[in-house]
Order: C-alpha cells, then sequence, then structure tokens
C-alpha cells in the first residue's frame, strides 16, 4: 500500500500518512482531516475506526486468529496458568519462575477485600443481579485505596492493577454468597487463584473443601480465553473512562457496566437460555427449522461470531474442557443432552456449514458454568472477573501512551436549526 492516503473533497485534495503495523490491516491517519477540510467521517460502531495503537492483543477475524502478546490463546490456555497469561498481557513476556512466583505472591496476598465492604453488600437486596453488585462493589474500591488512584505515578498504577485482579474473584464470590444467604468465605492463600475462586464460592465454613482438578482447570481454561479481546465495547469503555483521568476503580467498574449488556458479555448466558427452550433433544429438529425461517424470530445463541468468521480460535479449546467436565460430573441433565445434540448438528448440517455457523465459546462456556453449577446470573459476572486483566493492561497502556487524549467522538447532527424561544402561554 502506499505511504500517503489521498481524499477529494469539491476542488480540494488532501493526503494523509498510512501507519503501518507489526500485523494487520494497513490504517489512514486522519487526526489533521476536519482541521485541514472542516469534515468529520461517519463510522458508527467504530467499526472501520483505530482509536488507539496497541501491543496486547491482535485478532484476525477471517483466519481465526487470536494472539495475545504474539501467543496464540490456544497455546495460552492448554500451556499456562492464569497468572502467567496475567504477566503477560500487564508486562509483554512471560514471566520466568521468579518473575512468575513474585508476581504470583502479589497477587495472592492482595485477595482480602476491607472488612466495611461486607457491610456495604448488605445494603443490596437479596435478589439484586450480581453484576449490579459487581459494578457498585468495584466502583466503591476507590474509596477505601486512596494510596491507588494517582494515575500519574507508575508505581500506583501498577498496585491498583493488582488488586484489581486480586480482588475480582472475592468480589465475585462475595456477591454470589449473599444472593443465596450463605455467609462470605475469607481466601485462602495456598490455593490457586482459580481453586480460590471455587472455594470462596461453593465451600462452606463448617466443612473443607476440596477443589476438584478438572473442575479447577476448566475454570482456569475459561478465565484465560476470556482475558481480553482486542478493543471490545468494553475495552474501549474502560479507555474512554480512563481518558478523562478518571481512577483506575472508576474506569473498570465502566467497563463492568458495558459487559453487562446482553449483545456483549450475555451471550452465554443467552445461549444457556436458548437450550432450556428447547428443552428436549426431540424438540431439536422443531427450533431448527425455525431458526433457518427468516420469517420467524427465533434465533440460535451460541453460533457464529461478529469477529471471526470462519472459526471461534477459544471454541476448540472450550469444547475439550466441555467434554472434560460433563464426562467428570456425569449430569444426568436434559439442557446439556440438547447441547450435545444441537452440537454435532451444527458441526455437520450443511445449513450450518454455509452460514459458517459454527459453536462458539460462548456455546460452550454457558454449558460448562451451569455443568459446574454457576447460575446463569453469575456467567457475565465470571466474564467481568476473567477480562479484568485485560482491561487494567489496556488501561495501562493508554495511560502511558503519550499519543493518547481524552475521548471525544463526533456526530453528524440532524436536529433541528437554531430558532427562536417561544414563551410557554405563545405555543
Amino acid at each position: 500500500m502506499a505511504d500517503k492516503a489521498s481524499l477529494t473533497i469539491g476542488d480540494q485534495n488532501f493526503d494523509y500518512p498510512v501507519m503501518r503495523g507489526s500485523v494487520g490491516p494497513d490504517v489512514i491517519d486522519i487526526r489533521k482531516l476536519y482541521g485541514q477540510a472542516d469534515v468529520f467521517t461517519y463510522d458508527p460502531g467504530f467499526t472501520s475506526t483505530a482509536s488507539c495503537q496497541s501491543a496486547i492483543t491482535y485478532i484476525d477475524g477471517e483466519a481465526g486468529i487470536l494472539l495475545h502478546r504474539g501467543y496464540p490463546i490456544d497455546q495460552l490456555a492448554e500451556n499456562s496458568t492464569f497468572m502467567e497469561v496475567s504477566y503477560l498481557l500487564l508486562n509483554g513476556e512471560l514471566p520466568n519462575r521468579a518473575e512468575l512466583e513474585k508476581f504470583t505472591h502479589t497477587i495472592t496476598r492482595h485477595t482480602m477485600l476491607h472488612e466495611q465492604l461486607a457491610t456495604f453488600y448488605r445494603g443490596f437486596r437479596r435478589d439484586a443481579h450480581p453484576m449490579a453488585i459487581m459494578c457498585g462493589v468495584v466502583g466503591a474500591l476507590s474509596a477505601f485505596y486512596h494510596d491507588s488512584t494517582d494515575i500519574t505515578d507508575p508505581e500506583q498504577r501498577m498496585i491498583a492493577s493488582h488488586r484489581l485482579i486480586a480482588k475480582m474473584p472475592t468480589i465475585a464470590a462475595m456477591a454470589y454468597k449473599y444472593s443465596i444467604g450463605q455467609p462470605f468465605l475469607y481466601p485462602q492463600n495456598n490455593l490457586s487463584y482459580t481453586g480460590n475462586f471455587l472455594r470462596m464460592t461453593f465451600g462452606v465454613p463448617a466443612e473443607p473443601y476440596e477443589v476438584n482438578p478438572i473442575i479447577e482447570r476448566a475454570m482456569r481454561r475459561i478465565f484465560i480465553l476470556h482475558a481480553d479481546h482486542e478493543q471490545n465495547a468494553s475495552t474501549s469503555t474502560v479507555r474512554l473512562a480512563g481518558s478523562s483521568g478518571a481512577n483506575p476503580f472508576a474506569c473498570i467498574a465502566a467497563g463492568i457496566a458495558c459487559l453487562w449488556g446482553p449483545a456483549h458479555g450475555g451471550a452465554n448466558e443467552a445461549a444457556l437460555n436458548m437450550l432450556r427452550e428447547i428443552g428436549r433433544p426431540e424438540h431439536i429438529p422443531e427450533y431448527i427449522a425455525r431458526a433457518k425461517d427468516k420469517d420467524d424470530p427465533f434465533r440460535l445463541m451460541g453460533f457464529g461470531h461478529r469477529v471471526y468468521k470462519n472459526f471461534d480460535p477459544r471454541a476448540k479449546v472450550m469444547k475439550a474442557t466441555a467434554d472434560e467436565v460433563l464426562k467428570e460430573l456425569n449430569i444426568v441433565d436434559p439442557v446439556l443432552d440438547v447441547a450435545k445434540e444441537l452440537e454435532q448438528i451444527a458441526l455437520h448440517d450443511d445449513y450450518f456449514i454455509e452460514k459458517k455457523l459454527y459453536p462458539n465459546v460462548d456455546f460452550y462456556s454457558g454449558v460448562i458454568l451451569s455443568a459446574i453449577g454457576f447460575p446463569t446470573s453469575m456467567f457475565t459476572a465470571l466474564f467481568a472477573l476473567a477480562r479484568t486483566v485485560g482491561w487494567v493492561a489496556q488501561w495501562n497502556e493508554m495511560i502511558a501512551d503519550p499519543d493518547q487524549k481524552i475521548g471525544r467522538p463526533r456526530q453528524l447532527y440532524t436536529g433541528a436549526t437554531q430558532r427562536d424561544y417561544v414563551p410557554v402561554d405563545q405555543r
């Protein structure tokens, strides 16, 4: 591609530099467009607009590629721990043994919540959605940790990042415990990140909790597969909030609020609700016919992906994980039977193949989480837990970028032109 792009507006010509990344499409730098030509570009959803430079995550949707700092997601999910991936996203390189031990020690010693936050939980209704609680509690962290809110100090930024990664499992587990009326459990430092979360969620004070290694591995993979996904809606929200100079806890709370939307973080919950609507394997042909009918509002959830056009690179790992979990738990549930049957149809039916409606990560993660025992209301909270490391990595990168300005999207105004005020008795 040429080093510049030319734009003609009326009888005027403008040249703009073409920027090249290490991989992926080239980008036309139009930062000076408005000052030179008095026009904006129009790009609803920013699907053709790069809002930043980033070295964290790369996605090629056509080829089904997802890389974290250059490492393929399937290799990370199969071979690394969540602490390794967290260190990688934050620091740019995989840690050596000493670095990993120090990082893990730091995260483990930050898992406890301030005791007054337990009282904060009791201000919510018992039936409050876990995401509502997480929005409130994470935002409230800035009221407790004043020593890590100065975003101009790199050390404070990293302390805040460590605290958020460490405390999110405790926050999520307490949201679950509160909803079912059970006492909160304190973190246990001899357990892994995922093992600790499972114990705080499903353990009870009166009995020892044994972490099932199959379930622990499944949760580790789920956390890794959801750790970051480039400039999606919630990550862009975190960056936009951070561009104003907001403290890190407020920025992550904003990301959680955005993730709560059913078009973003609620996809795995929607997929499981669809399986429950189908009910039993013998009902599948009816719903397949409905899905193929353009006039029927029913849509298959958990199939295909907006970004990945051929396959979701995370789905292969998640499918294997689903098989392991269902075998380990030996659960008899018609909904899970529906999932297995529907998966086989999607992988072999010509309609699904032609439309590229393959089972995606949300399809499998919903099945896994349901089998483990999480209610659907917790699915998005678990997504937020895992995505926190990606959010803080992206936030840190944005703060350190000298080219970053406060976010200020423009608009194509279509309202009334200037008019004079009319007193109320003359209208």
